[in-house]
């Protein structure tokens, strides 16, 4: 809901807990009011009336009271819009008018041919802001910084930044910490989102999982970027961010070009880290991830069997085991084009190889088709090999430096997405791709980062970084548009590129290359501080996991721990034993009865994965499941009982693996009633209202 003051002069929107208001001086100066619990618009205007703070040398009224600060003038805060012309550097806006469309503010205001529309929508309790900036003067103006919003927080003691930090095959791993005076500045200069770490942050003083007021800021861009979160000298907090690492310059707009920055969308809740989390996830669902009410099929991915030794009728041989265990989706991973036969060559000549598929991949996705599942390929476009026919056609076609060694990470270089030519090849080679053969998922990775990022023939070759990510969404949205069947997975090296920018074009998401089910607890929990379990891409693989730390798991433990997301399943079925694909077959079985709670529920965190019980519970509607795994267990250690949340305490639940009747909060032994015994364990429990 959008309320506007008398005088036309102050906004409040409100969710159905919170509000966020604005309100614009009589000198044009546009100030945060308020962003919290729900208020009314008299509230608001009450908080419009309240005196400014008195005056101190040095400082400025401003600063820590401005909804978007801007270089130039009385401010000393980190400036949200940097901008430069011949002339001069800065802003000395003016207000021009407002706007109001389906639920969305429009603030518009201008400088020297510069027209800068601050956008405010409030999707649930989730406020979304971005800016546009259109150049309506005679004269280029370069935008050195062009950040999305700068989110104002109310005076507290105390403050805590929760944060998602990682590595390669470590992503999403929880810190929080206390914030002191100064700037936490954290982001990608990469490329891309990058491992290190997401463009999410949460606020609090005293927050538990379930009770206390967050707030939490999560970024849609799938480039560098950078969010700085400020304690300024009068102890208010401000978060900042947007496209970018630095001000160095992001683009620069001829008379008559626009740019619109991507979404900053901010979340106030009352009910704890967990309470945070579900809002978050339902906001992604409803607004946010294509096709959010259509479950995820189960998948099987070849990678792990076969690497780059991909044969038809081996991939043959695959999708039947796979089909005989319930997998619906079979995915041929890495090597079935061009000359790939290791990571040196093929990327960039996306078309079958012949001595592979003679006949391209039509008959082995007819076949899968036959088995009753789906068919899917990987690709990753935005890459080329040197020992490829791309690269030795057009080899300025790669992002580098002139009269600089062109760096190869993976033995791959970086294609210039932003030129218009490399657009269309890619274009052209992904539609026909898809116009070839009956395929139903694409597996689009992205496994180096940007380091030349240089365009020697360009203006302004800077322009790359914002214009490759762009051009990326653009031809997502194309094939999208073309093909509307096919479902698209994010994938970079892992969880390398996952935000709320690319999941608004994608099915899902690849959480990590690190498939070992314990290491996935930690990295499962992070990743469900802000994301729904709807896009979390999760897989079984072989034990012991050869891939990285030799670790041996039961088939009970690695499937338990998959299935708190979008089961996959990604060992070599050609090695699994009767037992074991019987035992898999009966997991499967289990995952499709629980997966419309599992992907659609909202999920409470029982027990963080630190040692002893881990515990994660979804409800929908009348059903609820929990999913229970024993990482370790002293002899004559009592495993501490689960309490669940989020169920009518008048109500009356029924166990489905023991028959028990519930009443109201339930509490679950699981050391005794759901089969959890020794180390290394793990168990599914149900319960239905009756």
């Amino acid at each position: 809901m959008l309320e506007i003051g008398a005088d036309g002069r102050t906004w409040l929107l409100s969710g159905p807990g919170s509000s966020y208001a604005v309100r614009l001086t009589d000198g044009d100066e546009l100030l945060h009011l308020h962003w919290g619990p729900r208020i009314a618009l008299a509230d608001a205007e009450a908080l419009a009336a309240l005196p400014a703070p008195r005056y101190r040398p040095f400082e400025s009224q401003l600063d820590g009271r401005e909804e978007y600060p801007v270089e130039g003038g009385p401010r000393f805060v980190r400036p949200a819009l940097s901008v430069r012309t011949e002339e001069r550097r800065g802003t000395e806006w003016a207000f021009e008018s407002y706007e109001t469309d389906d639920e969305e503010l429009r603030l518009r205001f201008t400088d020297a041919g510069l027209r800068i529309t601050l956008h405010y929508r409030m999707r649930g309790d989730v406020v979304e802001r971005w800016v546009t900036l259109d150049n309506d003067g005679a004269a280029p103006v370069e935008l050195l910084r062009a950040d999305s919003a700068t989110w104002t927080l109310p005076e507290r003691e105390g403050w805590g930044l929760s944060q998602l930090h990682g590595r390669w095959a470590a992503e999403s791993r929880l810190v929080r910490s206390g914030l002191t005076y100064g700037e936490k500045v954290i982001g990608s200069r990469r490329g891309h989102t990058g491992h290190q770490h997401l463009p999410w942050v949460a606020l609090d003083t005293d927050a538990t999982e379930e009770r206390g007021e967050v707030y939490g800021c999560a970024l849609a861009w799938s480039g560098s970027w950078r969010i700085a979160v400020a304690q300024l000298p009068d102890a208010r907090v401000q978060i900042t961010g947007g496209a970018g690492y630095d001000d160095s310059g992001l683009l620069r707009l001829a008379p008559g070009e626009t740019f619109t920055t991507p979404v900053f969308a901010g979340l106030w809740s009352d009910g704890g880290f967990g309470g945070a989390s579900r809002a978050w996830h339902a906001y992604q669902r409803a607004y946010v991830v294509p096709d959010a009410d259509r479950d995820r099929p189960v998948l099987y991915n070849s990678w792990e069997a076969t690497g780059f030794g991909i044969s038809e009728e081996q991939q043959r041989v695959l999708a039947r085991r796979a089909a005989a265990m319930g997998v619906e989706l079979f995915v041929v991973d890495d090597g079935w084009f061009g000359e790939r036969t290791s990571d040196r060559a093929g990327l960039g000549d996306w078309t079958p190889n012949p001595d592979r598929f003679p006949s391209g991949l039509k008959p082995l996705a007819d076949d899968v088709h036959a088995l009753g599942m789906q068919f899917g390929i990987w690709v990753e476009p935005e890459m080329v090999n040197a020992d490829s026919d791309l690269y030795r056609a057009h080899p300025d076609w790669v992002q580098y430096q002139p009269g600089r060694r062109r760096t190869e990470f993976r033995n791959q270089l970086v294609l210039n997405l932003a030129r218009e030519d490399v657009q269309e090849y890619l274009w052209e080679q992904l539609d026909g791709l898809l116009s070839s053969a009956p395929i139903d998922y694409v597996k689009w990775d992205f496994n180096r980062c940007f380091t030349d990022a240089g365009w020697p023939v360009d203006a302004y070759p800077q322009r790359l970084w914002v214009d490759h990510v762009r051009a990326l969404y653009a031809l997502v949205d194309r094939l999208r548009a073309a093909h509307p069947s096919v479902a698209f997975e994010s994938c970079s090296g892992g969880g390398g590129r996952v935000d709320l920018g690319i999941m608004s074009r994608t099915d899902q998401v690849w959480t990590s290359d690190n498939t070992d089910p314990l290491d996935r607890l930690a990295i499962q929990h992070g990743f469900s501080q802000i994301h729904p379990a709807r896009v979390m891409a999760a897989w079984v693989t072989d034990s012991p996991n050869t891939q990285l730390n030799g670790r041996v798991s039961s088939l009970r433990f690695r499937f338990v721990s998959a299935m708190a997301g979008v089961l996959g399943v990604g060992g070599d079925l050609a090695e699994w034993t009767e037992e074991e694909l019987e035992e898999a077959r009966d997991w499967v079985g289990l995952y499709k009865e629980i997966r419309p709670v599992v992907q659609r529920g909202d999920l409470y965190r029982l027990r963080r994965p630190e040692g002893g019980l881990s515990a994660v519970q979804y409800v929908l509607g009348d059903e609820t499941v929990v999913l229970a795994l024993l990482q370790a267990q002293h002899h004559g250690e009592p495993v501490a009982p689960l309490r669940l949340r989020g169920l009518d305490p008048t109500a009356t639940y029924e166990c489905r693996e023991t028959g028990e009747m519930h009443r109201g909060a339930v509490l679950l032994h699981h050391g005794l009633r759901t089969g959890l015994h020794g180390d290394f364990d793990a168990t599914v429990v149900r319960l239905r209202r009756v």
